[in-house]
């Protein structure tokens, strides 16, 4: 029972929807911008439930945005604010120095970057300098495709720099944090090119931390989904050893909530959705 409650509020969690798109205009920067020329045009692939607001940060943030998603509607918020979208990967990073992937599996991430019409389309110099994938998948993709990205060309010497570089880069949060900008950015790669984007990275959330070689940031959230799943068990363990003993929900919410029990798993959505 204990493992279809937590399947329970990972569903629920995932399932949050956007709220209705920010004004973009009203937060444009001018054309003094604080941005380094490096990192100014951006493009984004994968606009869901978490790209959706991270997406929306860094053009509050005054970053120049290409959007690409399979979803047209998704697409569509965008255009109708004047930010352009294209419909392949390929396109995007015709017109990108630094690109952002946000996609729900692996196999999604290899079509975006090595499938027809990827980023990485026909084996051409590359633009963009700096590829970050910050979807949750395994270490092993994400060193795999960053062994495939090392091996190309770029169009254009970026300072020492001749081949693009690849950070893997999760982020915990949920959609909450990816909305409010205080999301906290798990990254592996080279610490170089770390250290260059950190201020992107910042305009979408709150901490990075830097975890090492291609693939540990990857692995990073692994074992950060891993503790909290156990915390998420123990929670489902405890209101439901709490119920059958003849405690409410509600007054279990209100000790956990301020007792040794207080975690991320005991927030109020757990109870609102489930034992309501």
């Amino acid at each position: 029972m204990s493992i279809s409650r937590a399947k329970f509020l990972l569903k629920t969690l995932n399932n949050l929807k956007p709220n209705s798109f920010h004004s973009i205009s009203s937060r444009r920067y001018s054309s003094e911008s604080h941005i380094p020329s490096h990192l100014e045009k951006v493009g984004f692939i994968g606009v869901g439930n978490m790209g959706f607001h991270m997406a929306n940060n860094l053009i509050k943030a005054g970053y120049q945005l290409t959007i690409h998603d399979k979803d047209l509607n998704a697409m569509k918020h965008f255009s109708d604010n004047g930010i352009p979208t294209k419909e392949t990967p390929f396109e995007v990073a015709e017109t990108s120095d630094v690109i952002v992937t946000m996609l729900p599996t692996s196999s999604n991430v290899l079509e975006v970057y090595t499938g027809q019409y990827g980023l990485l389309h026909g084996g051409n110099p590359l633009r963009p300098w700096l590829l970050i994938d910050a979807s949750t998948i395994d270490p092993q993709t994400s060193r795999r495709v960053s062994a495939t990205i090392s091996e190309c060309i770029l169009k254009e010497k970026r300072g020492h720099r001749d081949r693009p570089v690849m950070l893997d880069a999760p982020v915990s949060g949920g959609v909450l944090g990816a909305e409010a900008g205080n999301l906290t950015f798990m990254v592996g790669g080279l610490e170089e090119a770390y250290m260059a984007a950190e201020s992107l990275f910042l305009s979408m959330g709150k901490h990075t931390i830097y975890c090492g070689r291609s693939g540990n940031g990857s692995a990073a959230k692994i074992c950060n989904n891993l503790a909290m799943a156990v915390s998420m068990l123990g929670v489902s363990e405890a209101f439901s050893l709490g119920q059958s003993l003849g405690i409410t929900a509600s007054t279990l919410t209100k000790i956990f909530n301020s007792s040794s029990a207080r975690c991320w798993s005991r927030y109020k959505i757990f109870v609102d959705e489930y034992f309501y």
